[in-house]
């Protein structure tokens, strides 16, 4: 986690203010969310004032809960995407702590169901998921650059540049980038 943004317009104040609707639709309480989720209740009360930003792996848990992919979460905060989306313009959000820098490429849509991110991890880093946010929820994803290694459901692939490796995620993930430089991929995401 690190702090946030000051700015009360930032992706960070607009996701911390769509993270507390979310809880309060459903009506739970920071106490139920906590257990559904396993993050504390201290710390989902500071997400939701905007007091912090959420990692990569929280952001994962949340979307586990509230059944969204990370990439649905942000969208929600982004507003309405247009069809044709600029590389100038396309949403991108950094996990501090593990270096992701993770690229909305075509941000998702309520009426579709694929969507394309790119990551970039540097060499080391390491985040894991510890349930999907969708059940069978279809992925591919192709490194561009460096190395990759993804674990799902305790296998482990070793990918390089060119390499594809397509799977329906049901439990825990990991993705690795065990260097020596920075691994840039593309992720296809598709929902079941």
């Amino acid at each position: 986690m690190r702090e946030m943004d000051p700015d009360p317009d930032s992706i960070d104040a607009r996701l911390a203010a769509r993270l507390a609707r979310l809880r309060a639709e459903r009506g739970w309480s920071l106490e139920e969310l906590a257990a559904r989720t396993g993050i504390s209740r201290s710390t989902l009360s500071r997400l939701e004032r905007g007091e912090i930003s959420p990692t990569a792996a929280l952001l994962g848990r949340l979307g586990a809960a509230y059944e969204r992919t990370m990439s649905r979460l942000l969208a929600e905060v982004e507003g309405e995407p247009a069809q044709v989306v600029r590389a100038t313009e396309q949403q991108v959000w950094t996990d501090g702590p593990t270096g992701f820098v993770r690229r909305s490429v075509s941000p998702p849509h309520p009426g579709m169901r694929a969507e394309v991110i790119e990551g970039v991890l540097r060499p080391g880093a390491d985040i894991a998921y510890e349930h999907p946010p969708v059940a069978g929820l279809e992925h591919h994803v192709w490194v561009r650059e460096g190395a990759l290694e993804v674990t799902v459901q305790d296998r482990a692939h070793a990918l390089g540049p060119g390499d594809c490796l397509r799977f329906r995620l049901w439990g825990p993930s990991r993705y690795r980038c065990p260097g020596p430089e920075s691994a840039r991929y593309a992720v296809v995401v598709v929902l079941p």
